[in-house]
């Protein structure tokens, strides 16, 4: 089943006579643009209640886990810790890296990374965390959190949040 962030519909256009100056994007470009077009049509809801506690230490091993991946290059590793639906819908690291490198290097080479409470949002686990990225802009990262049949927890998408009042 393929979580709520990601269900949207992506629409092309196609003219057999198009002219030559258009070009395709590359695929990792289709894909983050896919992406953020789920991203930014996900609605975000004022958080419901607290995980527990057992709950939120799993969620900030699995994304400190997956932070400490990114920064030793091991893209492998890094993408093992995405969700069932994320590892299909990109198929593979290399374009997992495309993607995170793209839209999300904030959370992939943070300056500051803060967890803050883990809650509920729109019916789905969520881990915060504050973060400065390499571009110096705060942001809140809501990382959505997915219980898998054996207990485990997989990451299951990310949004990025502005924040320009915020610098720690």
């Amino acid at each position: 089943m393929i979580p709520t962030l990601f269900r949207c519909t992506a629409v092309t256009a196609v003219s057999v006579n198009q002219p030559k100056r258009l070009r395709r994007p590359s695929l990792p470009a289709a894909l983050a643009f896919t992406v953020f077009l789920c991203l930014a049509s996900a609605p975000i809801a004022a958080p419901a209640s607290a995980q527990t506690p057992e709950e939120a230490a799993a969620f900030r091993t699995v994304i400190s886990a997956q932070v400490d991946a990114f920064r030793a290059e091991a893209w492998d590793r890094a993408f093992s810790f995405a969700s069932p639906d994320i590892r299909t819908l990109f198929g593979d690291s290399d374009r997992f890296r495309a993607m995170v490198m793209g839209g999300y290097e904030a959370v992939a080479r943070p300056e500051v990374f803060k967890f803050e409470e883990a809650t509920v949002m729109n019916g789905r686990p969520t881990q915060p965390v504050f973060v400065i990225g390499p571009d110096g802009i705060a942001r809140r990262a809501l990382y959505f959190m997915e219980r898998q049949p054996d207990g485990s927890w997989k990451i299951d998408g990310v949004v990025l949040e502005d924040l320009p009042d915020r610098t720690t």
